[in-house]
């Protein structure tokens, strides 16, 4: 397989030491067990491997990939397709149209990646052909495990007959891989360890009182200031309060966990990415393997009961070299042994001001791929019909029915009324601002 190619279609240079090392263990199709941290790069790690096992001439699904959550899949299906390569890849997930991925199965992709459940509800109802499948990712495998996914997976797996190559991900150490995984004289690859160099992060406790957390937590947030900052949580009720408090101050935020619909997240997700939040009030869901930008504070309003989740919460800043916070919201009867008792604290009494709004506004478009829409489409259309300039428009996401935009602010409210009877390639469509 040509590499250099793919390399510059991903702008990069080379793989990194772990891609290289898994690369080389997974070769004649060995099965491997990668141990790596989150962002260490371990999707183009594994997609590598599958890359050099698929086959043009192939008719069938050639690889699948099991995730434990919707936005991994999703994020995945777009580096794939962004190595450029002549091979189709579909996705499959709860919450998605079942009619749309029952049609993209119609003519098989060389890959498919999804989450345990659908995956499973595909083979019951004979969508697709598992006996085809020879290569089988877990990627996340203690994530999913963890989730309750492990049914699901046993029957995916023991419906896969035509197997010659297993391929396992994790982010934390796995004394036990369940046998029903079937590994094979598999090759372990240990990445935690060397990786180990810890992040600049600068831990501040913030104590309070019971009655006083979630005016603190007020306090907090106006003196962070109109920075990117995740605010975790462990319950999704705690979630919904701290959001219904941040509305009630005008504060831009989005929220995030599993008992939101699937549309909901994805547009929580993409509007903490292109600036029209920068505040993301989360359960652990989004702790690791979504595609949310780099922030520069964690905010743990409720701390969890295991030192784990708290690394891989702190994980999502302080990363590139770069310098990050972790605020933790305490009072003084909680105690935690992965705390060290000297964390400094900081005073948020002093009266801060709300921070500023966020530069841009996400707007909603009802057309996408499927409408044979794409980001040049709407580039033209915003800057020749919405009269925008081109610094006025942000992030494009173009999904298959709909596509979202992120436009300044300052002039959202002038672009729909110029665009409310202008059409799109030709048709109608709706245009209005993304709640």
């Amino acid at each position: 397989m040509e590499l250099q190619p793919i390399f510059e279609k991903l702008q990069i240079t080379d793989m990194n030491q772990m891609q290289k090392s898994i690369y080389k263990a997974s070769e004649n199709e060995t099965d491997v067990v990668l141990l790596s941290p989150t962002g260490s790069g371990k999707t183009l790690g594994f997609l590598f491997p599958v890359l050099r096992n698929l086959k043009l001439d192939f008719k069938g699904i050639q690889a699948i990939i099991l995730v434990p959550a919707r936005e991994l899949a999703l994020q995945i299906e777009q580096v794939f397709k962004s190595m450029g390569t002549d091979f189709k890849v579909t996705i499959a997930y709860g919450g998605h149209d079942k009619k749309i991925e029952i049609n993209n199965l119609i003519e098989a992709p060389a890959v498919l990646i999804g989450t345990p459940g659908r995956i499973a509800y595909h083979i019951k109802n004979e969508n697709f052909d598992p006996n085809s499948i020879k290569t089988l990712v877990l990627d996340e495998f203690d994530k999913a495990l963890e989730l309750g996914f492990q049914d699901d997976m046993e029957y995916i797996i023991g419906s896969l007959t035509g197997l010659s190559q297993r391929i396992l991900t994790s982010a934390t150490v796995m004394d036990n891989i369940p046998k029903f995984v079937e590994l094979n004289n598999e090759k372990k690859i240990n990445f935690l360890k060397e990786n180990e160099s810890k992040p600049n992060i600068q831990l501040k406790k913030v104590m309070t009182t019971p009655e006083e957390k979630l005016n603190t937590l007020f306090q907090l947030i106006c003196k962070i200031g109109n920075k990117r900052t995740l605010i975790f949580c462990n319950h999704r009720d705690a979630v919904d309060r701290i959001s219904e408090l941040l509305r009630e101050k005008g504060i831009q935020r989005e929220t995030f966990h599993g008992g939101m619909e699937q549309d909901e997240r994805e547009r929580a997700l993409l509007k903490f990415r292109n600036d029209s939040a920068r505040i993301l009030i989360t359960t652990d869901l989004a702790s690791r393997g979504l595609d949310v930008p780099e922030v520069e504070s964690i905010v743990h309003y409720q701390l969890p009961p295991k030192e784990d989740a708290f690394i891989h919460r702190n994980g999502r800043t302080a990363r590139m070299n770069a310098k990050g916070f972790a605020y933790l919201v305490m009072t003084e009867d909680e105690n935690f042994p992965f705390i060290k008792s000297n964390t400094p604290e900081e005073n948020v009494s002093e009266s801060n001001r709300v921070p500023e709004r966020t530069p841009n506004q996400t707007i909603y478009i009802s057309a996408g791929k499927k409408d044979k829409v794409n980001k040049v489409d709407i580039v033209g259309y915003l800057i020749k019909k919405g009269q925008l300039e081109k610094d006025d428009i942000g992030l494009i996401e173009v999904k298959d029915t709909t596509s979202y935009v992120a436009v300044n602010r300052k002039k959202t409210i002038e672009l729909l009324k110029k665009l409310a009877n202008e059409k799109l390639k030709g048709k109608k469509v709706k245009i209005e601002i993304a709640y």
